[in-house]
């Protein structure tokens, strides 16, 4: 195996020691609920066992600000200042190295360890050839939020085709599904549909499995001939919320701000495709929806009348500052979780849809709604106003087949 220059090996792991403290501090989050569980991540367990399933390695990190320990250090220092192996560069997912930035990734050298950043958000989505050049190992450890369409896990999949046809090695430092890893919800990615907003057939918008579950299933399902491992959690239950393991917070992306947004966000996501604001360029995205042509006084009314379960509606009106109706007054919804146990988000944003299909006709522009939904039915369903319960009860059938596939890939009980 080669190693890389002892001088240049020393100089990375001596800025990365120089760096922990500084990034420690800037990566720890919103702290956990009061008597909250001590879950350890795969990178905690990754230390405790002074690196045993990477050691000797040379390493390309997928990751970003989210990648840290329990302590709130960066895995890029942790890996970087181990003696047990060699930390050559760094790959950044959608949003950048920092989880901060809108729309095309560029490549570049990261400030506070000297490694260089390829980015698998810019001219490429999957690393090439001459990024993984020199490597033996590929890490991913990025935080998950749970939805489908959240694209880091279709990241991960594509390295995980990059590794095998390279013959290098994957490892997956896991990490909690911050909605828990019980409830599956929505429809059923349709064969034929795969993108970078769904990268295996027949997975459902709420899936409910970690990234290193995720991992293994789409190793099998894909047959790829691929050196994979998973660390596992410790410490993690399915029916856990992010804020019940003792784990900070970091925003995985920066509209992506508290359990809550994720929470929301595989059913209010599915409408972001349309003419709605989902809450973009305002302090609470996800948290509400709104345009300039929607009656909020209405639309309210309406959707309490329908008694959502877990949920409470209001009218508002706001202002993005950004993205979508940029300075333009919209009327909305701002919503309210009042049990997340029985809120089901994915049936809720197709009541949604529904309703503002009947309320704004010809103004609602719904027909790029399949696009995140990954079945091309829904938009002549909604067109032919079939009732939201309809459409979701045919969801059942797909995910009782996704439940008896997932089964042989789940760690955590």
């Amino acid at each position: 195996m080669q190693s890389a220059p002892p001088a240049r090996a020393s100089l990375v792991r001596a800025r990365c020691r120089a760096a922990a403290p500084l990034l420690a501090a800037a990566a720890t989050g919103l702290l956990a609920l009061p008597g909250a569980a001590q879950v350890t991540t795969g990178i905690d367990q990754l230390v405790a066992c002074r690196f045993e399933p990477v050691r000797g390695r040379r390493i390309g990190l997928i990751t970003n600000s989210t990648g840290i320990d329990r302590q709130g250090v960066p895995t890029p220092v942790r890996l970087g200042e181990a003696p047990e192996l060699e930390l050559v560069c760094l790959f950044s997912p959608e949003h950048g190295l920092a989880a901060a930035l809108e729309g095309a990734v560029a490549s570049g050298r990261d400030a506070a360890t000297g490694l260089p950043i390829h980015s698998l958000y810019g001219d490429t989505q999957r690393p090439t050839p001459e990024t993984l050049a020199g490597l033996d190992t590929l890490v991913f450890d990025i935080q998950d939020v749970g939805a489908r369409f959240y694209t880091y896990v279709t990241t991960m999949h594509y390295a995980m085709e990059a590794a095998a046809a390279h013959a290098l090695r994957f490892v997956v430092l896991d990490r909690p599904n911050p909605i828990n890893g019980l409830t599956v919800e929505g429809p059923v990615l349709a064969p034929g549909r795969e993108s970078f907003v769904g990268a295996l057939a027949g997975v459902p918008v709420r899936h409910g499995m970690t990234a290193g579950e995720l991992a293994l299933m789409y190793r099998g399902e894909k047959r790829l001939d691929l050196d994979l491992e998973v660390v596992r959690l410790a410490g993690w239950r399915r029916s856990m919320w992010f804020d019940q393991t003792g784990l900070p917070w970091v925003n995985p992306s920066p509209n992506m701000r508290n359990l809550h947004q994720a929470l929301l966000y595989p059913g209010v996501g599915l409408l972001e495709t349309t003419n709605l604001s989902v809450g973009r360029g305002t302090d609470s995205p996800f948290e509400r929806i709104g345009a300039p042509w929607l009656d909020p006084l209405d639309l309210a009314e309406r959707v309490n009348a329908l008694a959502p379960a877990g949920l409470r509606c209001y009218p508002f009106w706001f202002t993005p500052a950004a993205s979508k109706y940029s300075g333009e007054r919209c009327g909305g919804l701002s919503f309210v979780i009042t049990d997340r146990d029985v809120f089901r988000p994915v049936s809720f944003g197709i009541a949604l849809a529904a309703l503002l299909r009947e309320r704004s006709a010809g103004q609602w522009d719904f027909a790029a709604i399949e696009r995140l939904y990954g079945r091309g039915e829904i938009v002549q369903q909604l067109a032919d106003a079939v009732p939201a319960d309809t459409i979701a009860a045919a969801w059942e059938e797909g995910l009782q087949e996704f439940r008896l596939r997932r089964a042989p890939y789940l760690l955590y009980e």
